[in-house]
């Protein structure tokens, strides 16, 4: 039972993949749902997750508050990470938010910050602090931040570099459901069924997964939502002292970059989008947009493993050949999950979920080829599990990241669609032609928000942001995870003059900390030297 996730995005994928490898609404579908998704099922128990756009000014005890900055220490349980403390330059603190923006003098929330403080190498003077959302949603900026900072040290000469776990996630009130054992129990659920027995597998999974939540979290559920996290960024940027706010939002972190220069235009310094969510495609255009593009990204991997290994190469010359061999393959897995060099065993689910995680990044391909070729030849699954932990927050010792809770939580207080089986079985022809590696699991995914005790605030987000200064937003050719065509809608969301689109002809999701001299050049002088780049700028 694991979708690929809204918008998956960096959540430190870089470096999380670099660790297996041992070396998170996107999408741009355009096909049309055989039926529209059911809500006469939903009867929530809580209210809506957002409140009006018009909310009651913060109180000064918020927004003079003064950040207690200390040593950080090491990450907890529900943040991930390697288990040790980023040590200097890093520095960490908690803001306090309203939990709900309607009420501003009620309940609070703690937010989990991080900051590497600005090194001021070359003497050129501070511009401010820098905010990253990495994306998920359900990452942990606090670990990620300091596990891909190396890509961002030109930038840390003038700005504070800072980041946060965002309401739901982490060390942020984090969203809690099933503890470790019951989540491999759910993760055990067969995410794309054959059959009726296994139709309702799923929904009593989906259905337990939804009353942990309520029950461990269930105060949190319906302030979760990314207009509040947006609202929370603001809070940020007072309290950090900068006049504008500047940030860098990836993957899911672009759909919360655009609703926060929706709501606060004028307060946008420099902003930029990278590995860019859609915020024109629903939940359904999003998931067949995310089938297409991580089937394109297979068969580019598949077309470099041939050129490069040639025979040997597990996916064969690629193309049909290659998707036949993968298909025969997770067709085998359903019935006969191989074993691993541990007690778990490689499932359908969780090869899909191996083959994805390395789909990200270029260099996570020689992982692939690994594990492809242990699965296909050896017939062991030790690699492509290993890949589909990292994808999924669990790490070595069965313990589990609150991602997968957060993912779920913070997508099903945004999205209004609810989508029931029926649904998903009119769809499923659409997903396959899409893909017949990914589109069943894309598809049955749409269901995790089936019956979820809060209402979602909106059918899409809203990003359009008239007076905002230039944003930059930043498309990948081949990214799978939010598909290329994503950055040009936004750019066209935020409004003439606003949304900047600069494009990467490359390979893996986002582009910025891909190694592509040109894409750092221009999005660097953007940042450090405020020349907005020329409308239309490609980099290959």
């Amino acid at each position: 039972m694991h979708p690929v996730v809204r918008g998956a995005g960096a959540l430190g994928l870089a470096a999380v993949l670099a660790t297996a490898t041992a070396a998170c609404e996107s999408g741009s579908g355009t096909g049309t749902a055989a039926s529209g998704p059911s809500t006469a099922s939903v009867a929530p128990s809580t209210p809506a997750a957002t409140a009006s756009p018009a909310v009651p000014p913060l109180p000064a005890s918020l927004t003079g508050q003064q950040l207690d900055w200390q040593p950080c220490p090491a990450p907890s349980t529900a943040q991930g990470g390697d288990g040790a403390a980023p040590g200097a330059p890093w520095e960490c603190a908690t803001l306090k938010a309203p939990l709900d923006y309607g009420k501003p003098d009620g309940q609070t929330v703690d937010l989990a910050l991080i900051r590497a403080v600005a090194t001021g190498t070359g003497g050129q003077p501070r511009i401010g602090s820098l905010i990253y959302n990495f994306g998920g949603p359900g990452g942990s900026g606090v670990v990620t931040l300091p596990a891909l900072a190396k890509d961002y040290a030109d930038l840390n000469a003038r700005y504070d570099l800072v980041s946060f776990d965002p309401r739901g996630v982490g060390n942020s009130a984090g969203v809690r459901c099933l503890d470790d054992a019951a989540t491999d129990a759910s993760a055990a659920v067969d995410g794309s069924p054959d059959d009726p027995a296994e139709v309702t597998a799923l929904d009593a999974a989906n259905s337990g997964y939804t009353a942990a939540c309520e029950q461990n979290s269930g105060t949190v559920l319906p302030y979760v939502d990314t207009v509040s996290a947006a609202r929370d960024l603001d809070l940020m940027r007072q309290v950090l002292g900068d006049a504008k706010l500047h940030y860098f939002g990836i993957s899911y972190g672009t759909e919360l970059g655009g609703v926060y220069a929706h709501q606060y235009p004028g307060n946008v310094g420099h902003l930029v989008m990278d590995g860019v969510v859609d915020p024109t495609k629903d939940p359904e255009q999003s998931a067949l947009g995310q089938a297409k593009g991580f089937q394109l990204a297979l068969e580019n991997y598949m077309k470099a493993c041939a050129a490069q290994a040639g025979p040997s190469c597990p996916t064969g010359q690629g193309g049909d050949e290659g998707t036949r061999r993968i298909t025969d393959l997770l067709a085998s897995l359903d019935s006969a999950p191989l074993p691993t060099d541990g007690p778990r065993v490689l499932t359908q689910d969780l090869a899909v979920l191996g083959i994805a995680a390395a789909l990200y990044n270029q260099n996570s391909w020689n992982a692939l080829s690994v594990g492809l070729q242990e699965a296909m030849q050896n017939r062991t699954g030790t690699t492509l599990l290993a890949l589909a932990d990292a994808y999924g927050g669990r790490d070595q010792q069965g313990h589990y990241s609150n991602q997968s809770a957060a993912n779920r939580a913070i997508s099903c207080a945004d999205d209004r669609s609810r989508y029931t089986a029926t649904d998903v079985q009119g769809l499923l022809p659409a997903f396959r032609q899409a893909s017949p590696v990914f589109g069943d699991f894309t598809a049955w995914g749409l269901t995790s928000c089936n019956g979820w005790p809060v209402r979602g605030s909106a059918d899409l987000p809203e990003v359009s942001a008239p007076g905002s200064a230039p944003i930059v937003v930043i498309g990948n050719t081949g990214d799978p995870a939010t598909p290329y065509e994503g950055a040009g809608a936004m750019a066209r969301q935020l409004g003439a003059g606003v949304g900047v689109q600069v494009t990467l002809q490359g390979q893996g999701h986002g582009g910025y900390d891909s190694g592509n001299a040109c894409l750092k050049q221009a999005v660097d002088q953007y940042l450090l030297a405020d020349r907005v780049p020329a409308e239309g700028t490609t980099c290959s």
